[in-house]
C-alpha cells in the first residue's frame, strides 16, 4: 500500500461530492465522528472476506439488498423487521431450494448517500441543488433543505448504530431459529403464488427439522439453526464520513473501514486516479466495483490490481449493471480478461440500476421481467463460460409498495401512483423479491444437475 495513508484520497480529484460552506462546521463534525465507537469491528470484517472467498470458489451464494436509499423519516424498528424478515425469507429460498449457504449483506446501516446525473434539479423553473440523501440534504425541494449539512452525518450515524443494534438483536436473539420459519411472513403477502410456494417451502423446513432432532440435532447442539448473521453494506460515497469512521485494527495494524462490512464504488466514481478508488484501496473491507456497460477490460483489470493487488479471494466483488440487453454484448469480454489473468473474483448481477425506465404516467419503475432476465443472462453466461455466477445486488424493501412492474402480483404502470413511496430508485417489494430468489434457486439447482 505504499504512498496510502487515510487522508491519501484528498488530494486526488473527486466526483458526486456536495459543496459544504462551512469548512470549520465540516471539520467539527468529523472530528466528532473520529471519536466515535465502530459501527462493525475488525474481526466481523474478516469472517465476511471468509465467507466471500467460498463464494468466489462457488461454495456459497451472495444475497446482498435493501434500500435505495435509507431515509431519517422513516426509520421504526417495524422497517427493520419486515426487511429482515424477507431478507430471511429469500435466504432459506435460496440455501434449500437452491442447495448453497447464503452468505447475507444489507444495504442497510449506512446506505444514506448517493450519486447523482446532475448536480442540480429544476422544477416550475426553479433550480435547486440536488438531493444527495439524507446524509448530506433534504429531499424537500426547498433552499434550506438542500444546503448539504454536516451534522446529517451525526445522524446518519446515529441510525446506523440503533439499526445495526436491533439488526444484531434479531438475528442472535432467537428470532433468526428456523423453528420460527412460518412466523416469517408478511401479513400482505398472504394468499399470493409466491406464498403458497414459500409455505410448501416452510413445510418440507420442518419436517427435515424434526428429522434432525429425532437424531440429536438441534438449536443447543447447532446454534446455526436458530441464529444468522447480517452484514451490512453502502456505498462508499461520502468520504469524508468513510475516513472519520476508518480506524486502525489494534491487532493487526491494518485499517479497517468501521461503518460498515462491506464497501462499494458506484460506476459513477470508479475513475482509476480518483478519490473513491484512492481511499478503498488502504482498508482491509470487502470491496465491490459496479460495472456497467462502458466499463472497458482495460479499465477493470486496472481496478482490480489497485484494489486487490495480492489476489485475495474474497476481497473484490464485481457487480455488474448493465440491463438485460448489454449484458450478453459486454460481459463475456471481462470474464475472459479476468480470467487470463487468474484474478480471484466474486461476480455478482445488480439487475436493477440497468432497467430503469419511465413509464406513461412519468414514474421511474423497473420491469420484473427486466430484472429476471438480466439475472437469467448473467447466470447462462458465466455457466457458459465455466465461471461462478457468485451473488446478486437487490434494491428491495420489505414493504408493500408499488414501484417496480410486473410480477406474479402483475403490478401495472396505472397501480404505481397507489404505494410509490421510494426516495430515489424504484425497489422490489416483498413478494416480487421472495418470488425472484425462488426464480434464481431454481436456476441454482439446474446448473448443479449439469
Amino acid at each position: 500500500m505504499s504512498n496510502w495513508n487515510i487522508k491519501s484520497w484528498r488530494e486526488k480529484p473527486i466526483l458526486q461530492q456536495p459543496t459544504y460552506t462551512d469548512q470549520a462546521l465540516l471539520k467539527e463534525v468529523e472530528a466528532k465522528l473520529q471519536k466515535y465507537p465502530p459501527l462493525v469491528f475488525a474481526e466481523e470484517v474478516r469472517s465476511l472476506k471468509k465467507q466471500l472467498a467460498d463464494v468466489t470458489e462457488g461454495k456459497a451464494f451472495l444475497l446482498q439488498g435493501g434500500d435505495c436509499a435509507e431515509s431519517f423519516g422513516e426509520f421504526n424498528a417495524d422497517n427493520i423487521r419486515d426487511f429482515f424478515k424477507v431478507f430471511l425469507q429469500m435466504s432459506v429460498a435460496l440455501t434449500f431450494a437452491g442447495g448453497k449457504p447464503v452468505v447475507k449483506v444489507g444495504r442497510i446501516a449506512g446506505q444514506f448517500a448517493k450519486p447523482r446525473s446532475s448536480d442540480f434539479e429544476e422544477i416550475d423553473g426553479v433550480k435547486m441543488p440536488s438531493y444527495r440523501g439524507d446524509i448530506i440534504n433534504d429531499i424537500a425541494f426547498t433552499k434550506e433543505g438542500r444546503e448539504p449539512d454536516p451534522y446529517r452525518m451525526l445522524s446518519a450515524y446515529n441510525q446506523s448504530a440503533a439499526t445495526q443494534n436491533l439488526i444484531r438483536a434479531f438475528a442472535r436473539g432467537g428470532y433468526a431459529d428456523l423453528r420460527r420459519v412460518h412466523q416469517w411472513n408478511l401479513d400482505f403477502a398472504k394468499g399470493s403464488k409466491t406464498n403458497e410456494r414459500y409455505q410448501t417451502l416452510t413445510n418440507d423446513i420442518e419436517k427435515a427439522l424434526d428429522f434432525m432432532e429425532a437424531i440429536g440435532i438441534n438449536s443447543q447442539t447447532m446454534p446455526s439453526l436458530n441464529q444468522t448473521v447480517l452484514y451490512t453494506s453502502h456505498e462508499a460515497l461520502l468520504l469524508n464520513y468513510e475516513e472519520a469512521l476508518t480506524r486502525a485494527d489494534s491487532i493487526s495494524g491494518n485499517y479497517y473501514d468501521c461503518s460498515a462490512h462491506m464497501l462499494w464504488i458506484g460506476d459513477r466514481t470508479r475513475q482509476l486516479d480518483g478519490a473513491h478508488v484512492e481511499f478503498l484501496r488502504g482498508v482491509e473491507n470487502p470491496v465491490g466495483i459496479k460495472a456497467g456497460p462502458t466499463t472497458t477490460t482495460e479499465d477493470l483489470l486496472q481496478l482490480i490490481e489497485a484494489i486487490n493487488p495480492e489476489n485475495e479471494a474474497g476481497k473484490l466483488n464485481i457487480i455488474v449493471r448493465m440491463g438485460a440487453d448489454k449484458v450478453g454484448d459486454h460481459l463475456p469480454a471481462l470474464i475472459r480478461a479476468v480470467e487470463k489473468e487468474g484474478k480471484k473474483i466474486l461476480w455478482s448481477c445488480d439487475p436493477m440500476h440497468g432497467n430503469t425506465i419511465k413509464a406513461s404516467n412519468n414514474y421511474k419503475t423497473r420491469p420484473f421481467d427486466d430484472i429476471l432476465r438480466e439475472v437469467t443472462n448473467f447466470m447462462d453466461i458465466h455457466a457458459s463460460e465455466g465461471t461462478v455466477a457468485g451473488g446478486v445486488h437487490l434494491e428491495m424493501t420489505g414493504k408493500d409498495v408499488t414501484e417496480c412492474i410486473g410480477g406474479a402480483q402483475a403490478i401495472t404502470e396505472e397501480n404505481l401512483a397507489s404505494r410509490y413511496h421510494t426516495h430515489c430508485d424504484p425497489r422490489l417489494n416483498a413478494s416480487q423479491a421472495l418470488e425472484l430468489s425462488f426464480l434464481i434457486a431454481d436456476s441454482l439447482k439446474k446448473g448443479a444437475k449439469k
